[in-house]
């Protein structure tokens, strides 16, 4: 059998990747920083060659770091699940998971049972509250939000790349006509969610008509309502594409054919300390390989 690197390097290396700090990985594994340093230093020792970009105070893996962790951590994780299982301490895992609503009922939801039966130790606690970025660490473990960007203290990856599209009941009319053009808002309602409160403006000005008001605004904090308001003949609701295609109303159409890029996109995010815990990493690791569109 070929000589393997020592247990405790890898376990270094790993928690400096998904942490992305020695300071941070040494705190969890209990070591001094220099201690684990030389843990990392050993593991490039072995393989021949660097693994990670070395910055002030935060270590990025390279392409070569990028390879090695998606094989090692797997391996990790199963070598893990069979102590546990020898030892009969396998534990009941539990995700406190922030997520909007909306979300959670066109694109998670459905999808949960193939993540039970991958890992039927893993319970999801669900919370739909607002401002889910604010309780990581304290209330949550990971949340799933819209966004334009996280702040980069967290650890974050971005689910999808989405577009704004105006979305209306096919009986919508203003002023006893369909709505085929954007002047035709002038004299009716709106709706924009408050999570994504630049939607419409960054809508008006890449279809080229930056000085277009509605004759309303109606914000909202639940996509879902959003929705229903829209197949209500109530408006038309400014959202992103993925809403419309996760929608089963018949009733809602995409109005205008233009394309225009959203200044928002769903994402993942927790604590970069969260990561080294089985039920997030679990859960991270099912949501890039089956839901994501990156």
């Amino acid at each position: 059998m070929r000589r393997l690197p020592p247990l405790t390097a890898i376990e270094a290396f790993v928690q400096v990747a998904r942490l992305g700090s020695v300071k941070a990985a040494a705190s969890e594994l209990a070591l001094s920083s220099p201690a684990l340093s030389r843990r990392v230093q050993a593991l490039e020792r072995f393989v021949g060659r660097s693994l990670f970009e070395r910055r002030h105070q935060a270590m990025l893996l390279n392409g070569h770091g990028e390879a090695l962790l998606s094989r090692l951590a797997p391996a990790l994780d199963a070598l893990s699940e069979a102590i546990d299982a020898t030892t009969g301490e396998t534990e009941l895992l539990r995700l406190r998971l922030g997520v909007l609503p909306l979300y959670a009922s066109q694109k998670l939801i459905g999808r949960l049972p193939e993540l039970r039966a991958e890992h039927p130790d893993l319970h999801i606690d669900i919370d739909t509250a607002s401002y889910a970025l604010a309780r990581l660490g304290d209330e949550l473990d990971a949340a799933i939000v819209l966004a334009r960007e996280i702040d980069p203290t967290l650890y974050s990856r971005r689910l999808d790349r989405n577009r704004i599209v105006a979305i209306a009941s096919t009986e919508l009319r203003v002023k006893g006509e369909p709505i085929t053009r954007p002047e035709q808002l002038a004299d009716t309602t709106i709706f924009i969610h408050r999570e994504m409160p630049e939607t419409f403006n960054a809508w008006r000005e890449a279809v080229g008509r930056p000085r277009l008001e509605p004759a309303s605004t109606d914000q909202f904090d639940s996509g879902q309502l959003i929705l229903q308001a829209a197949s209500q003949n109530l408006g038309v609701a400014f959202m992103l594409e993925a809403h419309l295609i996760g929608s089963t109303d018949t009733r809602l159409v995409r109005l205008f054919d233009v394309e225009v890029k959203s200044p928002y996109n769903y994402w993942f995010a927790c604590r970069r300390s969260a990561l080294s815990r089985r039920p997030v990493k679990i859960f991270h690791d099912w949501l890039f390989a089956n839901i994501a569109e990156e």
